[in-house]
């Protein structure tokens, strides 16, 4: 008699700015729960989760097989500037790059223009002689002299970390490397070199992405080990690895070493969640929605994959203003954020106007509704005034909403400032940062030359479901899809995470100088960087991706290539030159006339490994069922008709597939809501997903 084999059991967490989300999955089985963040001590939220499902299935901590971790931590630091006294150590000359920036200016006309305090202040900065060219040749040799004296103003200055960025340190890595040499004998402190941690040309991104490698670097360190000792307290001596921003996952080591490509580690889990459903459900144009405690994000994901970049902005001091931020130059999954979650402050500007965000109530207070001591009205106070929330059982009963102190806050602070009763109140702030978000979604669709209205949404994360409907109003979308695990949908991402990593390195190769034999070795030696960092976590099979990013030579920006993974041969230049002209055309309308002359290049070059995964079991997508009978309702503000409505109220295990939910009704669950509109019915799909499915526009 042979015995079944033993279930793995995977736990996902996700530490975001009000609530921690925790997911197990045993076998077919998923067991969640949502944890208020524990600002001061993180990863105690995260064991306080993990008793909670640990429970739920019946296991203990010993019989977990792989913890996955993503977290906000990094972001606040930058944000919050919590992070290390930093000294960052550059070419002379060349000091003031991060606080010049680059010549573009969001508002040029505005005198009063704010933009992010460099991370480190200007008297931390120090320089050295020496200078590395564009090619990567040496024009003057490194001041070994002058290095040592800035050891010796580092060892007696009282800093926790050091970057070091030097000129054209991207072509050739020398100066930097024999820098940190000198610098580490003198001091024992973790030291950040740009060549490693963001080997791209343009010195502002570089030299800015080094610095807040190294400021953020000892906190990391230092949670990420407290975390794993803590978890092998309670048990759990399982390997632990973080989801990076690229939506990979990496080792602990190499997490505390480059803890800046860990800052969009949280929203990558929800993209990653929402291309797994994606494909799932054979969706293969879609906007993933994604509105937790404290932001929202919005991404576009195309053939079952979400889109990338090279670079982000953090810490914006404009919304929606590109260039106002800190940029980190590192592969992202590309999407837009802003400060419009569940815990978002409202309140009135000076031109008697409606605001939302960015500051946000987080956990500690949290919103007026939690009776925790916050006195300020925030999306979820507005949310439960209006009827969508139901004030007993908020987060599975866990907590007890006040509707009272929700009408306080908002009357106080937005009501009595414009003559408004607490109800009109907390529909303009709803309707305020709904329109704020369509706005996004917008502008990021328009940049990507997409139109918004073609997608399907998948609206996850504890607040999306509350306001997904009314989003899809306003931007023309037909059909949402609500997955089951919703409103911890990030940390369900985390699971299907593949092990990933992605080497960039820019090197500028004109297509008339095409040496197949230069482009070879370099691309091999980014593939085994890349297949260094996945065989830390997995001996999986793997599959590599290389892009090149090109440009017309005189221009300022590049376009992404896909090239085949193979070696290349001399005669391939032509076909590197065709594809660069069909992806130049899809992007801007057309290709330049080869006759005009000019030159292509290509400016940065980029490998990406990942382990190879199973295909996810194919669901075929209902959008009809049979009518469901509703006993239970309550009144509910509908945006539609401008007042309030009887709302049927379903709990959501209750459903079986095939179910037709008339709107407007409101589908309860433990970690969220999912509010049907007038506009639209819900039909429940084979897995349990909820389709959203505007009225009239299926037959």
């Amino acid at each position: 008699m042979t015995s079944s084999p033993r279930l793995q059991n995977r736990l996902g967490a996700d530490i975001g700015g009000t609530f921690t989300d925790i997911v197990l999955e045993r076998g077919a089985e998923i067991y969640s729960t949502k944890i208020l963040t524990n600002y001061g001590a993180p990863e105690q939220a995260i064991l306080d989760g993990m008793a909670i499902v640990l429970g739920q299935a019946g296991i203990a901590a010993t019989d977990l097989d792989i913890v996955i971790h993503g977290t906000t931590l990094a972001t606040n630091a930058l944000i919050e500037r919590r992070g290390a006294r930093t000294a960052f150590v550059t070419t002379e000359g060349f000091r003031d790059v991060i606080e010049m920036r680059t010549e573009g200016r969001f508002a040029q006309y505005d005198l009063n223009l704010k933009l992010p305090e460099p991370l480190v202040p200007r008297e931390d900065r120090m320089v050295v002689r020496g200078r590395i060219g564009a090619e990567g040749q040496e024009l003057l040799a490194l001041s070994e002299a002058d290095l040592e004296e800035v050891a010796e103003q580092i060892a007696a200055g009282g800093f926790g970390a050091v970057a070091i960025g030097f000129l054209h340190s991207y072509a050739n890595p020398a100066h930097e490397e024999r820098a940190r040499s000198i610098i580490a004998s003198r001091v024992d402190l973790p030291i950040s070199i740009s060549s490693e941690v963001s080997p791209q040309m343009r010195e502002f991104e570089r030299f800015n992405t080094v610095c807040a490698n190294a400021y953020v670097r000892p906190q990391m360190a230092t949670y990420l080990t407290r975390f794993q000792e803590r978890l092998k307290e309670a048990g759990a001596a399982c390997p632990v690895f973080l989801i990076h921003s690229g939506g990979g996952l990496i080792s602990v080591e190499t997490a505390a070493a480059f803890p800046v490509r860990l800052v969009e580690s949280g929203p990558a889990g929800g993209a990653i969640f929402a291309a797994d459903v994606a494909r799932r459900f054979g969706l293969d144009r879609v906007v993933s929605y994604d509105m937790g405690g404290t932001t929202a994000k919005i991404c576009l994901i195309e053939d079952f994959a979400p889109k990338t970049a090279r670079s982000f902005e953090v810490a914006r001091t404009y919304r929606f203003a590109k260039g106002s931020g800190m940029p980190i130059s590192i592969p992202v999954i590309e999407m837009i954020e802003i400060g419009a979650g569940g815990g978002s402050l409202a309140w009135v500007d000076a031109m008697g106007r409606i605001q939302t965000g960015p500051e946000s109530a987080g956990s500690e207070p949290g919103p007026a509704s939690y009776g925790r001591g916050g006195d300020k009205p925030a999306i979820t106070d507005a949310d439960l005034v209006l009827g969508k929330l139901d004030p007993e059982n908020f987060a599975g009963g866990a907590i007890k909403l006040s509707a009272a102190a929700a009408e306080a806050a908002i009357s106080t602070h937005v009501g009595a400032e414009l003559g408004l009763a607490a109800e009109a109140a907390a529909f303009g702030i709803v309707e305020v940062v709904d329109e704020n978000m369509a706005n996004a979604a917008r502008v990021h669709a328009v940049e990507n030359g997409k139109n918004i209205s073609e997608n399907v949404m998948i609206a996850f994360g504890g607040a999306a479901p509350l306001h997904a409907a009314r989003l899809c109003e306003k931007l023309g979308i037909s059909q949402c899809l609500i997955p089951m695990g919703a409103g911890v949908g990030s940390a369900i991402g985390f699971l299907r995470a593949p092990f990933g990593y992605e080497a960039v390195a820019s090197k500028i190769i004109r297509l008339g100088a095409w040496n197949a034999k230069t482009v070879n070795g370099l691309i091999a030696g980014l593939k085994a960087q890349a297949e260094g960092f996945v065989q830390a976590g997995t001996r999986a099979a793997t599959r590599c991706e290389i892009v090149a990013y090109m440009r017309y030579v005189g221009q300022g920006w590049e376009i992404p290539v896909a090239l085949a993974d193979r070696d290349f041969e001399q005669e391939d230049v032509n076909l590197l030159r065709q594809a660069f002209r069909e992806n130049y055309a899809r992007f801007f309308g057309r290709a330049i006339d080869g006759a005009s002359g000019l030159e292509i290049e290509v400016v940065t070059w980029s490998v990406k490994v990942q382990a190879i995964q199973p295909l996810p079991p194919s669901i075929r997508l209902g959008l009809s069922g049979r009518a469901r009978a509703v006993l239970v309702s309550r009144a509910v503000f509908d945006p539609v008709t401008g007042g309030r409505l009887h709302n049927a109220v379903v709990e959501r295990g209750d459903l079986q597939a095939g179910d037709h939910i008339v709107g407007p009704a409101v589908i309860v669950e433990t970690e969220t809501a999912t509010v049907v509109t007038s506009s639209f019915d819900a039909v429940v799909q084979e897995d349990g997903s909820l389709m959203l499915i505007r009225k009239g526009t299926v037959q």
